[in-house]
């Protein structure tokens, strides 16, 4: 089970950071995602993180302002979010790889 939190409203240029607890597997052993689905659109991939944490993958478009990173302790998958553009308003879910498991999803919504 992955379960996201930290979305909310947020003015352009801010900042949120997106949480995904994992539950029911051995979390260390997979690689994770952040996929994002903008209203009225397909879903878009946004990062991915392997396993160890140590290798990090981003799309384009929020490279350089989105950072993913993994607490294996605390089995939980983090997404930082600077500069925020409009854009960038979607529901944000957490998957694990292959993904056979997602979340229920996090809005994040950037509006002044």
């Amino acid at each position: 089970q992955l379960v996201e939190s930290g979305g909310g409203l947020v003015q352009p240029g801010g900042s949120l950071k997106l949480s995904c607890v994992a539950s029911g597997f051995t979390f260390s052993s997979y690689a994770m995602s952040w996929v994002r689905q903008a209203p009225g659109k397909g879903l878009e991939w946004v990062s991915s993180i392997n396993s160890g944490g140590s290798n990090t993958y981003y799309a384009d478009s929020v490279k350089g302002r989105f950072t993913i990173s993994r607490d294996i302790a605390k089995n939980t998958l983090y997404l930082q979010m600077n500069s925020l553009k409009r854009e960038d308003t979607a529901v944000y879910y957490c998957a694990k790889s292959p993904g056979d498991c997602w979340g229920q999803g996090t809005q994040v919504a950037v509006s002044s």
